[in-house]
């Protein structure tokens, strides 16, 4: 079967004007125009290729890789906003169609809005939503505490930043864990810190508990070999300059230095710590 939205791997079936027809394992047909035709190929090679509907709302295959996929995440710009809704770049030659029921906020010209990707069963097209949350549910949660998870940063509240785990459930990293800047649609690594009984989700963007004092201590080090080996850090810092200087917690601070010191690798000095001589 051939999936719109998605990555398909695909027989290249024989070669006509338009371009090359495709099939899959069913015996279904796709084109591959021209402008996508690879310089070397042979009848029977396979191909990665995405799978869309072009400007004519004919199913094409295409070798171009959008920013964004079916069932996806991703922030997006605003390319135009007409009668019918807002057109979005995704790296393709047809933009990405937002329909006004599906803006969070009404989108502008030129602005970034995180959206997922979808199907319309209706149009069998793609369509792009700014109303994320109606595509998450924690209702049955797939992931445990302390799990590692892929996170993208949704939108910020009052107590922290919302986060979309694993593509699947909503989190929360609240501000007193984070030590870092954050944007909008950005991507990396988190950790669950800890599941509520409603399967809400706190999230933190360091390892929890007796996890967090190596990765800690680690940046600790090197930030005293790229200092001379000395920090005007010591316990007794407070929060803010801690953060500024190491992006961690104090106490996460406090932590790693205590077992720098107990492996005899740093000294801690009245108004700073200092790397022990080899």
């Amino acid at each position: 079967m051939i999936h719109i939205g998605e990555y398909n791997i695909l027989e290249i079936l024989r070669e006509n004007v338009p371009g090359l027809f495709l099939s899959d394992d069913e015996g279904n047909e796709i084109l591959l125009p021209n402008r996508y035709v690879p310089k070397e190929f042979k009848i029977w090679d396979k191909l990665e290729v995405f799978v869309y509907l072009d400007n004519d709302e004919r199913l094409v295959a295409v070798t171009d890789r959008p920013y964004i996929t079916k069932g996806d995440f991703a922030l997006l710009r605003c390319n135009d906003v007409t009668n019918h809704g807002a057109f979005l770049d995704w790296g393709m030659v047809k933009e990405l169609f937002c329909p006004f029921k599906e803006q969070a906020f009404k989108m502008k010209k030129g602005g970034w809005y995180l959206v997922h990707c979808y199907l319309d069963e209706e149009t069998n097209r793609l369509v792009a939503s700014s109303k994320t949350n109606h595509f998450l549910d924690n209702k049955e949660l797939t992931v445990n505490q302390f799990d590692e998870v892929d996170i993208i940063v949704s939108h910020p509240s009052e107590i922290g930043m919302n986060v979309i785990v694993n593509k699947k459930h909503l989190g929360l990293i609240f501000n007193d864990d984070i030590f870092k800047d954050l944007s909008v649609g950005d991507k990396l690594k988190g950790i669950v810190k800890k599941i509520r009984p409603d399967n809400k989700l706190d999230i933190s963007l360091g390892q929890i508990g007796y996890r967090n004092i190596e990765p800690n201590a680690e940046a600790i080090l090197n930030e005293l070999e790229d200092n001379s080996g000395y920090l005007q850090l010591t316990d007794k810092s407070s929060p803010e300059h801690i953060k500024e200087a190491l992006q961690m917690s104090k106490k996460s601070f406090k932590k790693a230095i205590g077992s720098l010191y107990k492996q005899r690798l740093i000294i801690i000095e009245d108004d700073g710590i200092r790397l022990t001589k080899n």
